[in-house]
């Protein structure tokens, strides 16, 4: 039987590349977005090429009937789910030092990059909780993008660096709530990748990883985010809930 796999923010960027992954995987996928699938039909007919059932859910995470809508769609197309990947988040719209940060900002970030995920979790793990009470071996898992941003400080999008802070510590409340089900809890920290999110400070990226930024001296792309989370989905580190794996070319080793 296939993997059900929920991708947030699957439609584009470092969601789409762990949907290419996980459909190569040979898993079906539930991709939730904001916009319409019609923006993103090209991708979507990809994954479905790729092999992938796909079910598409315009869904914002940060509403809370909207989350369990998307789920009782999920249960009606597939009437099973293992895979939660939290990926959905956003930068600040407007970069500013912390000493001048408006609140609005700060609390649009918050919902969207950290109290969405939050609940859609519980809600996820709550229904795989219920799948493998009636079928014990049922293997599930769930993986948290945060960021280098949890715990390398930008004082230009203090907001963001909180936020992907306390998914960090999300993922470490949930492997220790959910180590009694078998149900592991993974958290990746992107660093440096290319996608639309940092298409507009490419030129200063492309200096500093010239200038040795990473050890590894290139961008990273959303497919090296899906690999490590098609080795989770796989089961290959099933015994180590609660970790996290840097896919950031080195970014955040102290050299001397």
């Amino acid at each position: 039987m296939k993997k059900i796999a929920l991708i947030t923010g699957g439609a584009r960027g470092i969601g789409y590349g762990i949907a290419c992954k996980l459909a190569a995987e040979n898993c079906d996928l539930v991709i939730c977005d904001i916009q319409n699938e019609s923006d993103y039909q090209a991708n979507m007919d990809n994954l479905r090429t790729l092999g992938a059932e796909v079910l598409y859910c315009r869904c914002d995470i940060t509403d809370a009937a909207a989350r369990k809508n998307m789920l009782e769609a999920v249960k009606s197309r597939f009437g099973r789910l293992h895979v939660l990947v939290n990926n959905a988040g956003v930068a600040p719209a407007v970069r500013a030092d912390i000493l001048e940060a408006t609140e609005e900002s700060y609390e649009r970030v918050m919902r969207i990059n950290l109290q969405g995920p939050y609940f859609l979790t519980q809600l996820i793990a709550n229904y795989m909780i219920e799948q493998k009470k009636s079928a014990v071996e049922t293997v599930c898992c769930i993986i948290n993008m945060s960021s280098v941003s949890s715990t390398v400080a930008s004082p230009s999008r203090g907001e963001y660096c909180i936020s992907k802070s306390g998914i960090s510590m999300a993922t470490r409340l949930w492997a220790a709530r959910l180590g009694e089900f078998n149900i592991p809890v993974y958290e990746i920290r992107p660093g440096i990748i290319k996608t639309d999110m940092t298409a507009a400070v490419t030129e200063k990226y492309d200096k500093l990883i010239a200038e040795g930024l990473c050890l590894q001296k290139r961008w990273g792309y959303p497919e090296d985010i899906g690999r490590a989370v098609a080795m989770m989905v796989r089961g290959d580190i099933a015994y180590s809930t609660g970790q996290v794996i840097n896919v950031d070319g080195g970014m955040t080793i102290d050299v001397l």
